[in-house]
């Protein structure tokens, strides 16, 4: 077989101050040209690699186009995606007859102009191949599921773990689905179920750790070849935002039909249980103080880089300082113009510095600290996700007053805890350690917190699920309206 592969991902945040351009995909963070697959690991490649490994080792030809994954930010400029996707496409047609398409996609990728990228972009692939050759995506499970990407492609697969810990694993069984569609032994048939619900679900915590569990048990068995949760990425405003059930079926879709509407409804009775505290900053602080024997770990999940924030709100910092706690830390802080800073006066130096705030309202105010420098890195990365690396360019570790705080260049999530120990910040003398994130930290995290907690600070992505600014989604859904599924609710939506 001739296997096609590429990538091409970013999640929008329509409410984010920042737009996504050229230099988001190209310079911020991952950019592969044909051969992202033979890179080490990062996020955007982990399903290249997977894929190439797997299709070499069955005696496959692979063509490999594109690989780039832009931070997640604000809406994409119309040139730039187009330009993306051209390129993706005019590979795909100088690859030639073409048995298999691989594509890794995010699925809540916005552009001007463009409001379902991903459909968009499957549209034009199945133009080029033909109804013969078998498409997949892999997708974040942060995605909108919209008709456009079910009518195009063969086989939907969304991560099932929320950190993302298991995008190799949800390739290699998109690879499977398709060569074995491809060899004529299934025919994957996709159902989708709407859960007329927003919010957010943590698959390490019961129930939801239960419930995906079941779901890979159910799967591989009866004509059920493939199920997926994809949540929904809720700070798009787009018509299909919202968490939907994914169930591929042997050939059966009556079948496929009636177990995503079965999961779909388990999932909205655990709506209460899969709901996420969220304390206020004081509250987080308060529960850090009265034991040191560990560190809690407090979630600033508002200003998470990795759902489009700029990552440099300031309002936990404010309250530390202002309330004078000791043994914290806090990052990471989107603020390269402080990092210039910190390199112009160099390790050692103390001076006063402006810290975050800069980007607009979400942002906060700017602090300002008397810090002293104590490391500097010019190239300092994180464990990411998958067995990733994440790069955070130039860096400063700064202490002040007894809160360390790490300064990065490229806007990035705080993924592990050597975003702090790799700069030389002990955690384990630590009250309290604050991450910028809402649950990629969790996997890594956990093992050294007391306790972890998410916290409702200001942000650009505000766990306020009923009273996001939607415009374009018209559909009931919960926790807006208590019941979406209740018939007055019903009749308010658009005939199909």
């Amino acid at each position: 077989m001739r296997i096609f592969i590429a990538g091409l991902a970013t999640e929008t945040n329509t409410f984010s101050p920042i737009p996504t351009g050229w230099s988001g995909f190209k310079e911020q963070r991952v950019w592969f040209r044909n051969d992202g697959s033979r890179k080490p690991p990062v996020a955007g490649n982990v399903p290249l690699i997977a894929w190439r490994r797997l299709a070499e080792a069955d005696g496959h030809e692979v063509v490999e186009s594109l690989c780039t994954f832009a931070q997640p930010a604000g809406t994409t400029l119309r040139h730039v995606y187009e330009g993306l996707r051209d390129m993706l496409l005019d590979d795909l047609r100088r690859a030639g007859p073409t048995d298999v398409v691989l594509l890794f996609m995010h699925g809540a990728m916005v552009a001007h102009g463009y409001d379902d990228c991903e459909g968009d972009t499957l549209t034009h692939v199945r133009e080029i191949v033909g109804p013969q050759a078998k498409i997949g995506i892999e997708l974040d499970l942060h995605c909108h599921l919209t008709e456009l990407m079910r009518s195009s492609a063969d086989v939907i697969i969304t991560y099932k773990e929320y950190p993302h810990i298991d995008m190799a694993e949800r390739a290699a069984e998109l690879y499977s689905l398709c060569t074995r569609a491809a060899r004529g032994e299934v025919a994957p048939v996709t159902a989708y179920h709407d859960c007329r619900m927003i919010s957010m679900w943590r698959t390490p915590q019961e129930p939801m750790r239960s419930f995906v569990e079941r779901m890979q048990s159910l799967e591989g068995k009866d004509g059920i070849l493939s199920i997926s949760f994809g949540h929904g990425f809720p700070w798009g405003d787009v018509e299909e935002v919202g968490a939907k059930m994914v169930v591929i079926a042997d050939g059966d879709m009556a079948k496929a039909e009636a177990l995503a509407k079965r999961l779909g409804n388990e999932i909205w009775a655990m709506r209460d249980e899969t709901s996420t505290r969220h304390d206020t900053i004081d509250e987080g602080i308060d529960l850090a103080l009265p034991d040191q024997s560990a560190p809690l770990v407090l979630a600033d999940v508002a200003d998470n880089a990795g759902g489009g924030a700029p990552s440099d709100n300031t309002a936990i910092l404010r309250r530390l300082v202002d309330r004078g706690v000791k043994d914290a830390v806090i990052g990471c802080f989107w603020d390269p113009q402080a990092v210039d800073f910190c390199v112009e006066a160099g390790e050692g130096a103390t001076f006063l510095l402006r810290i975050g705030g800069k980007c607009g309202p979400s942002s906060g105010d700017p602090v300002d600290l008397m810090v002293t420098v104590r490391r500097l890195d010019p190239d300092f990365t994180q464990t990411g996700l998958s067995g990733g690396r994440a790069s955070f360019g130039p860096s400063a570790w700064v202490s002040a007053d007894g809160i360390d705080i790490v300064l990065v260049s490229k806007r990035q999530q705080t993924f592990a805890p050597d975003a702090f120990t790799g700069l030389g910040i002990s955690l384990v003398d630590k009250a309290l350690v604050v991450v910028k994130s809402t649950q990629h930290f969790h996997a890594a995290f956990e093992p050294i917190a007391r306790e972890i907690r998410y916290v409702a600070a200001p942000g650009a992505i505000p766990p306020d699920y009923a009273n996001i600014p939607f415009s374009k989604r018209t559909r009931p859904y919960w926790p807006r309206v208590a019941d979406p599924f209740a018939p007055t609710n019903i009749l308010q939506e658009p005939a199909a």
